[in-house]
């Protein structure tokens, strides 16, 4: 999370995230499973822009940055009142008791229904940018405590950087070692409901634990990378979307070092030797008619 401060206004670039791994392992009483996994920011971002307003009003304008696009093929947007940066917004004004209004501008970049966190990110960069508008001083965890609330994984995007995250995936343990990884990811025509492929899910009897993969990278080691990354819910997201087999067929015929689908669907990553080699593989895909292809690097 990028975070500009102008004189009249703040500017924050909200990044999506990667699931590198993710495993279910166990349903909690309240209807959320209890997760593990590795998630890790990239440089595809969604912006927001934040200014106060002499009224008390939250108003949000929000856009797909491609011109001339109607973002059909990116999913779409909610009313600015179910949007989760309003809903960060007018939530942070409650707990920190303040009647003040504020304008948001949010550019759509990152697509929805797509593994991806966009959503959540928004609301994150939402969040930190009202604390600046409204010069409430809250600290990261403080309003890690009010993301949590609304989702997740936007407690992740407060706190910024690579980390495992854990419980409902409020938890969080940002990692020791940078990333240094090159990305091409593949979001298909169609997206997938997280609820939808939750419920498909099962948790397995033997969980798999993210720590073989977090030495791995560590070493440098992208050969061990196969076997290690891992997400549990592609499976399910296999059942409810041809896509799924559809694109992960594609990037086996791409020489990446490892590919999977990213959180619960439909976007679908490869992890490439490096740049130049990502922009290859993404050219390719290009053509190949399977959706929106991006190629991007890890953000620390």
């Amino acid at each position: 999370m990028y975070v500009h401060r102008l004189a009249t206004s703040v500017v924050v670039r909200a990044p999506a995230k990667l699931n590198l791994f993710f495993e279910l392992l166990a349903r909690r009483a309240d209807g959320f499973h209890e997760i593990e996994t590795l998630m890790v920011p990239i440089d595809l971002f969604d912006s927001l822009t934040a200014a106060p307003l002499d009224s008390s009003r939250i108003e949000l304008a929000c856009q797909w940055a491609a011109a001339g696009s109607d973002g059909a093929e990116l999913g779409d947007l909610p009313p600015p009142e179910k949007n989760l940066a309003y809903r960060a917004v007018a939530l942070l004004r409650h707990r920190a008791g303040v009647e003040r209004g504020i304008s948001l501008s949010l550019t759509k970049r990152i697509p929805s229904l797509a593994g991806l966190g966009g959503g959540s990110s928004d609301a994150a960069a939402a969040l930190l940018a009202a604390n600046e508008v409204w010069q409430l001083k809250y600290s990261r965890d403080q309003l890690a405590e009010v993301a949590a609330e609304l989702g997740s994984d936007i407690p992740f995007f407060v706190h910024g950087g690579p980390a495992i995250c854990r419980g409902r995936g409020e938890q969080i343990t940002p990692l020791s070692t940078p990333l240094a990884l090159h990305f091409v990811i593949v979001r298909p025509p169609v997206g997938l409901s997280t609820s939808a492929v939750y419920k498909h899910s099962e948790v397995p009897a033997v969980p798999r634990r993210v720590e073989p993969l977090l030495a791995a990278l560590a070493r440098g080691d992208g050969r061990q990378l196969p076997e290690l990354i891992h997400n549990q819910l592609e499976g399910a997201a296999d059942r409810l979307s041809p896509w799924i087999d559809r694109v992960r067929r594609e990037f086996a015929a791409q020489g990446c070092l490892a590919f999977q689908m990213s959180g619960s669907g439909s976007s679908y990553f490869g992890i490439c030797r490096h740049a130049r080699h990502a922009r290859r593989v993404a050219g390719r895909l290009q053509s190949r008619g399977i959706g929106r292809v991006y190629a991007c690097r890890s953000c620390n």
